[in-house]
């Protein structure tokens, strides 16, 4: 490869925009010289060897730039990220510009063979490589320092002159998929191949599992229904529909690991090697070797970071459990009020009453949630971790650990310490459903709402300026700029998280739980799909192989629901008039269950393979054929080295 990179052209007449940067106005035109130069640069260079062009408008601002690259940059670009494309032959191989022929759809005059969200990606990931070598600051702003191996993005932005970075849009395939997608009700699957191809594997993936997740709830709520009306105090009945549930959480997320093992086979990301992971654009240190890339890049002592973590990070969380812990108590007080008001007046408005105090914990746990997570991030960005995956591990732990006993723990207080399952059955039901309204709201009522105004405005000043420049794409750069950023599924994943809590761990005491979970997925399906595509800016594509440490969140979950369902069940007065003489005896039976429950649940996990028969030899005969070829070097090496 590192002969074809002298060949590429440094501009192209065919330009293709595909990403925006947008500079802050103002910025000194020494800064945006260096840094177009530094985009434009060969890699010898330390350039990305890509194409810039002002958008230049009327009115003279040059704020704003495009990023495009030849064919041949991204295809040597998809090569360097390691992209997997299929094969003549149909199987799956990490795709190389030297064997490129062999390539499904390849041809010299074929500029799709690599996707749209692929080129961008492929133009993220040499903008955040971009680093300083011998530049101690940014020029024209020697208060923004620079040392060997620092993010040049990174440093742009935190210093205030870079504003964003971000992909544009395709919009004839975005009214495409929107069609297809979410334009009209319909009972059926997502396109989630085309959501992949325009959107990535990422957000494919977890549009994939929610749909999965609803699905899988079906079974759940179709039961609970007639629990819940014919047998809604007869506790051992409850047995059956708690054990069904227990083996149900298992069943389906081990299923979930096949298909999500065939989808991510189909879209090549099951293959792509990251054991090699380049440093994530926020890491920093000084500039150093990779013992086993021998590439260069950023160095940070390991025991600097575990002194962050052990002696700042880890206090936080648990001052802020303090504090979750802390206002849970005075959501206690407010029930007694409630309560003791409603002994004292027996009306309806005091009936009414009742609920008031579920409502408004439920409203402060969102709230003390977002902002928990602010200062997540921003501990876990000071941590200084290297690769991304690391970063977003440990990004999620801290968030797990604090939402789950802020949402859980009123919970498990009021069923193992107060054992009032009708306070219980009150406050899951409350908890569930405001929760879901409250962030059907905040993540899509209100954000398109909102878009939807600004867009009517910036259609009316469109409308009357005058450019040379194509004006569709002076108006499409100037909506899209001003759109809201998507942080990823983050976000989504902890809300499906929560839910599916809600849904497992008490489900003998409110079986209806997860017919509103079916019922806020299917709006939510519609929901995030119209953001998706109206809400906010396009994202960059990101590939992955599976929902990460997510699939462990569900797992440990589920362990969880194990336990406190056998114990609600053992506390039942049923089952307790079983047991009339000794209570040690019922605890020796809840705790046999509970065991012989969790074996059958790990048994269950064991028998079930995680990736199918097929895909297996797929992946096996693949890894046969790299050692073949690898021996057939080494033959030829040493031939070659008897012949001198």
């Amino acid at each position: 490869m590192a002969e074809s990179w002298s060949f590429l052209d440094t501009w192209e007449l065919d330009f293709r925009p595909l990403v925006v940067i947008e500079l802050a106005k103002g910025t000194k035109g020494e800064t945006i010289e260096w840094f177009t130069k530094r985009i434009v640069d060969k890699k010898a260079n330390g350039g990305a060897q890509l194409l810039v062009k002002p958008l230049v408008t009327e009115n003279g601002d040059e704020n704003i730039y495009l990023v495009g690259a030849s064919p041949l940059r991204l295809l040597l670009g998809a090569e360097t990220v390691g992209l997997v494309k299929e094969c003549n032959d149909n199987s799956m191989r990490t795709f190389t510009y030297s064997s490129r022929r062999t390539f499904k759809d390849f041809a010299d005059d074929n500029h799709n063979f690599l996707t749209m969200a692929e080129c961008q990606y492929i133009i993220k990931h040499e903008l955040e490589n971009l680093r300083a070598k011998d530049e101690r600051m940014i020029p024209g702003y020697p208060q923004a320092k620079l040392y060997p191996g620092k993010s040049i993005v990174r440093r742009l932005l935190t210093s205030g002159i870079l504003v964003q970075i971000f992909p544009l849009h395709d919009r004839e395939e975005l009214k495409k998929l929107r069609h297809s997608w979410y334009g009209r009700v319909k009972v059926g699957y997502q396109p989630l191949d085309e959501i992949r191809c325009y959107f990535g594997e990422t957000i494919a993936l977890y549009f994939g599992f929610l749909e999965y997740f609803t699905f899988a709830l079906i079974p759940m709520a179709v039961i609970g229904i007639p629990y819940y009306v014919f047998a809604w105090e007869d506790y051992d009945k409850y047995v059956m529909f708690a054990t069904f549930n227990l083996l149900w959480s298992t069943v389906i997320l081990e299923v979930w690991k096949r298909i999500c093992a065939i989808m991510t086979y189909r879209w090549g990301t099951l293959l792509m090697k990251r054991q090699f992971e380049e440093p994530r654009p926020g890491f920093h240190g000084v500039l150093g070797i990779n013992p086993v890339t021998g590439r260069e890049e950023p160095v940070y002592s390991s025991i600097k970071r575990q002194i962050r973590i052990y002696l700042v990070s880890l206090p936080f969380v648990c001052l802020c459990l303090y504090f979750s812990l802390y206002v849970m108590m005075i959501y206690f007080d407010l029930e007694q009020w409630a309560l003791d008001y409603h002994e004292e007046n027996e009306s309806n408005f005091s009936s009414m009453m009742l609920f008031v105090p579920s409502i408004i914990y439920a409203v402060v746990i969102e709230i003390m949630n977002r902002i928990y997570r602010y200062a997540a991030e921003f501990l876990t960005s000071w941590e200084n971790h290297r690769l991304e995956s690391s970063y977003q591990n440990h990004l999620i732990l801290k968030v797990l650990v604090f939402n789950f006993l802020n949402c859980f723990a009123s919970l498990f207080y009021i069923a193992f310490v107060l054992f009032d399952m009708k306070l219980l059955r009150q406050s899951l039901a409350t908890l569930l459903i405001t929760s879901q309204i409250l962030n059907q709201f905040a993540e899509s009522l209100l954000p398109y709402w909102l878009q939807k105004r600004h867009k009517k405005r910036m259609k009316k000043r469109m409308c009357s300026l005058k450019t040379d420049t194509d004006l569709s794409l002076v108006e499409q750069i100037n909506l899209e700029r001003e759109m809201g950023t998507y942080f990823g599924t983050f976000d989504d994943y902890l809300e499906l998280f929560l839910q599916f809590g809600y849904v497992s761990l008490f489900s003998c005491v409110y079986p209806l739980a997860a017919v509103f979970a079916v019922l806020n997925n299917i709006t939510e399906i519609y929901s995030d799909a119209l953001k998706m595509c109206r809400v906010y800016k396009r994202p960059f594509a990101e590939p992955t192989a599976n929902i990460g440490v997510w699939q462990l969140a569900f797992e440990t979950m589920s362990v969880i629901s194990v336990v406190t369902n056998c114990i609600l069940i053992g506390m039942s007065p049923q089952v307790n008039a079983l047991f009339p003489d000794s209570k040690m005896d019922l605890i020796l039976t809840v705790a046999l269950v509970e065991h012989l429950l969790l074996a059958i649940k790990f048994i269950m996990a064991f028998v079930i393979p995680d990736k199918p028969r097929d895909i297996q030899i797929k992946l096996a005969k693949l890894e046969f054929e790299s050692l073949e070829a690898l021996k057939q070097q080494v033959r030829a090496t040493d031939t070659q080295n008897r012949e001198k």
